[in-house]
């Protein structure tokens, strides 16, 4: 099932943005993704810009439809706006929502309102990024170290064991950030020693940011035979800074899917990525949220998905199933 929609528009500041995906709420007779007097749950997630939380967005609002639950989703402007992302959080704390879903875009920034949260007995479900806490009551992510480490597996054989390597990573301030750098970094110690790896370099997942840091990268190091970006944005970015630079021999991993990578990768520019599966993720993130609701018991982590999808598997109907454009 592949996704077909427009990224809604980016506003320019956090508070816009809490307007823009709030004002859903009088759709359909009730909130954001389902009508009805159901359970209500905040959904805060990295940000907007990017297909990937429009896939996760479409799961929460399909899964909560069919339980009868309501849900709202708002993020902030962009993944470097942890400011605005605390903001939202507190105002959705401000609305005592039955749980709250939350993608943390710094792991220990969110420590005292996730306390607050607790304070009001509003459960918790951390997703795609944990937090450096024991209050949320599960958290709902891929093995981001697994997927990481599968990048760098595939980036080895595609360069022949041997060469340098660079990394472009989201940020190194959210586990999901960390977990993609050091999954990659420890598969490449572990299993390349032909292969050298460059220090990590932070393009905030930001495209034109990332695509500045492959250029440069690509200026310093003549030799350099790959590079991996570890999100959406990222990806996006290093095609298009490996595109200007006119290094079409150069090998591309990326991470997660989108209309551009999945081009990128039918045209050659990228050899493969490694996609999670966001529909799924929102999808069990509602779930979970609802069993904490009714106190049920939740195991620590519930383990969404992952796969490796090139030329040679992008048709297959599991991965048409995972990616999303």
């Amino acid at each position: 099932m592949k996704l077909r929609r427009t990224m809604a528009v980016v506003m320019g500041t956090a508070m816009a943005v809490l307007m823009t995906a709030c004002g859903q709420e009088g759709e359909g007779g009730g909130g954001g993704g389902a009508g009805g007097d159901g359970p209500l749950i905040s959904i805060v997630s990295k940000g907007f810009q990017h297909q990937f939380w429009q896939a996760v967005k479409q799961g929460a609002e399909e899964e909560a439809e069919a339980r009868g639950a309501r849900v709202t989703f708002v993020g902030p402007a962009t993944e470097a706006d942890v400011e605005g992302q605390m903001d939202l959080l507190t105002n959705e704390l401000a609305r005592s929502p039955d749980a709250i879903g939350f993608a943390a875009l710094d792991s220990q920034a969110a420590a005292p309102l996730l306390e607050q949260a607790q304070s009001q007995d509003i459960p918790v479900v951390a997703f795609d990024s944990g937090v450096e806490s024991d209050v949320p009551v599960t958290t709902v992510a891929t093995d981001n170290k697994a997927a990481a480490a599968e990048a760098a597996a595939h980036m080895a054989e595609a360069v022949g064991g041997e060469g340098t390597v660079a990394l472009v990573v989201h940020d190194q301030t959210s586990l999901s950030g960390k977990e993609r750098r050091d999954g990659f970094l420890e598969w490449m110690a572990a299993n390349a020693p032909g292969i050298t790896v460059l220090e990590p370099q932070y393009g905030g997942g930001d495209q034109l940011e990332s695509a500045e840091i492959a250029k440069s990268i690509i200026r310093s190091n003549p030799d350099l035979s790959g590079i991996y970006a570890s999100n959406e944005g990222s990806a996006i970015g290093v095609v298009n800074g490996v595109r200007e630079s006119g290094r079409d021999d150069l090998v591309v991993v990326g991470f997660d899917s989108g209309q551009a990578q999945i081009d990128a990768i039918t045209a050659g520019e990228m050899t493969g990525a490694v996609t999670q599966d966001p529909v799924d993720m929102g999808r069990q993130l509602v779930d979970a949220a609802l069993s904490a609701i009714d106190g049920e018991e939740l195991p620590e982590s519930i383990d969404t998905a992952f796969h490796w999808y090139d030329q040679s598997n992008i048709e297959d109907p599991e991965i048409q199933a995972a990616i999303y454009e």
